[in-house]
């Protein structure tokens, strides 16, 4: 899997109303159509509530 991109995850988040869970988060970037390796890292993101773009970030990275 290569290397998340932290423009490619806020454009796959684009839109998203939040706090969001993490089953809200998969679904907006699928909509916004991101790639596999986006929607693949949310998914395995813990099952909670995401304040804001920040705390995905933080989530994520």
């Amino acid at each position: 899997m290569s290397e998340l991109n932290p423009i490619a995850l806020q454009k796959a988040l684009h839109g998203v109303n939040y706090p969001c869970d993490r089953d809200g988060l998969v679904a907006a970037a699928r909509n916004n159509g991101a790639d596999q390796n986006v929607v693949g890292t949310l998914e395995k993101l813990p099952r909670q509530s995401y304040s804001g773009p920040d705390a995905v970030t933080k989530a994520v990275f």
